[in-house]
């Protein structure tokens, strides 16, 4: 049986197994399920996923129910954590909430918890009423899909004039070894007016597994608050993980992402925003660091609204061996949007003679007093410069390194938390098989 028709006659049967737990989401998981029905999943026939297809991974037998918590120690994955940092910490184990992995929160003026205690407990059904499914593309056949089936995922709540003092982690964990997975973990992060957050989210194989994450995350940031969100990717090989955000934000409001993927067999990002309100800041950084036969591929889309906002996206790409990179980023600019500053950047560096590139920089401008550019660029590590390193007695490889974190620079010194920036560091310098005796 194909995944589509195997997901669609397993949504009773689904249900059925909530035991009524999330009734206020059935109406909304029912359109879900018509929408991927009638759509099913994407092609590469369609423009936005016309160098990514997904035929590959469809083939996989999937279980698309999580099975029961896997038990695992805190030695064996302290690693991916920030553990030098005091941390708010969600973390998931092939989809299924891990408690002893994990520290909540309820009693800070903010919440931390599951997306499944929200959904069935009175005291955040206003939250849930308000902003479930408000922010997220209803019409994507692969964010309809979460819809249907979500259960579990991360609920962030910081209300009004709220400083979360730590940073938040939310960490999924792949160890099915025994039967290939789907789990489809789902998000809801609201930042109350003036409030400030920090939010790391890590995807992580921790053996060598066929999981297929299809997760969806929305973000609501009110007036003037600031919403810090990371992205590290870093499956293996045999992990797929479709990414799925939706950000709406309101006056005065700045929220950065940060996306850095580092691994998976393929990996892409949906990452939308949408500006409800003037003098908003939205930022879109990546660094993409591939090979082997890996594919990454980033769609963006800011949608400009309401007059004198910015938005600022820069993202670089470092692809070997046979890896493919996409980027198709869009930028929208509405009639009533004057005094827009959009700027867009994507720029690459292949390090084989077959890795490939597909670049796609839009904009779609109605109001004619704005400033908006973007660009692209596909070449190589500057010979000159290379010969000015091994020059000076750096051997190739750590030269090489070295202008690849040069390269980098412009996303890495935006990020905010130190440690995750080292932690980058690190991730980069193992996949370059270097040593580098400072940090970025």
């Amino acid at each position: 049986m194909e995944l589509k028709e195997k997901l669609i006659s397993s949504f009773v049967a689904f249900e059925q197994g909530l035991k009524g737990e999330h009734d206020c989401l059935h109406n909304i998981r029912l359109e879900g399920l018509e929408t991927f029905e009638n759509k099913g999943f994407p092609s590469k026939k369609e423009e936005a996923w016309k160098y990514t297809s997904l035929n590959s991974v469809l083939k996989n037998e999937f279980c698309v129910q999580p099975k029961k918590e896997v038990a695992i120690e805190y030695k064996d994955v302290k690693k991916y954590f920030l553990s030098d940092s005091d941390t708010f910490k969600l973390v998931f184990i092939n989809g299924v909430f891990s408690s002893h992995l994990s520290e909540t929160t309820h009693d800070n003026g903010f919440d931390v918890c599951l997306m499944s205690a929200a959904l069935t407990k009175p005291k955040y059904k206003m939250v849930i009423d308000n902003y479930y499914n408000q922010a997220a593309d209803k019409s994507d056949s692969l964010t309809a899909l979460n819809t249907a089936y979500a259960v579990e995922g991360a609920y962030i709540n910081v209300p009004k004039s709220t400083v979360v003092s730590k940073p938040i982690e939310i960490i999924y964990l792949s160890t099915v070894e025994d039967q290939a997975l789907l789990v489809q973990p789902r998000n809801l992060i609201v930042v109350g007016e003036n409030a400030h957050v920090q939010i790391l989210e890590r995807h992580q194989s921790i053996s060598e597994c066929s999981i297929f994450t299809n997760s969806v995350t929305e973000i609501f940031a009110h007036k003037r608050a600031i919403c810090d969100f990371y992205k590290l990717q870093n499956d293996l090989d045999t992990g797929t993980l479709i990414d799925n955000t939706f950000i709406k934000q309101k006056q005065e409001s700045r929220v950065s992402v940060h996306t850095f993927s580092f691994g998976g067999k393929l990996t892409r990002n949906n990452l939308n925003f949408y500006q409800d309100g003037e003098r908003i800041d939205s930022t879109l950084k990546g660094i993409t660091l591939i090979g082997g036969k890996q594919h990454v591929d980033h769609y963006t889309l800011v949608s400009h609204n309401q007059p004198n906002c910015e938005s600022h996206q820069d993202y670089k790409g470092l692809y070997n061996d046979n890896s493919v990179g996409v980027f198709n980023g869009k930028i929208y600019v509405d009639k009533i949007a004057q005094k827009t500053d959009g700027f867009q950047q994507s720029n690459n560096i292949l390090l084989s003679d077959k890795a490939v590139v597909y670049t796609k920089p839009q904009l779609e401008i109605f109001a004619d007093d704005v400033k908006c550019s973007h660009g692209c660029t596909i070449g190589q590590l500057d010979e000159e410069a290379m010969f000015y390193l091994r020059q000076r007695g750096i051997p190739k490889k750590e030269a090489k390194a070295l202008l690849m974190y040069a390269f980098t620079d412009d996303v890495m010194k935006s990020v905010k938390i130190p440690e995750l920036k080292s932690k980058v560091a690190k991730v980069i310098a193992d996949k370059l098989g270097v040593s580098m005796g400072f940090e970025i």
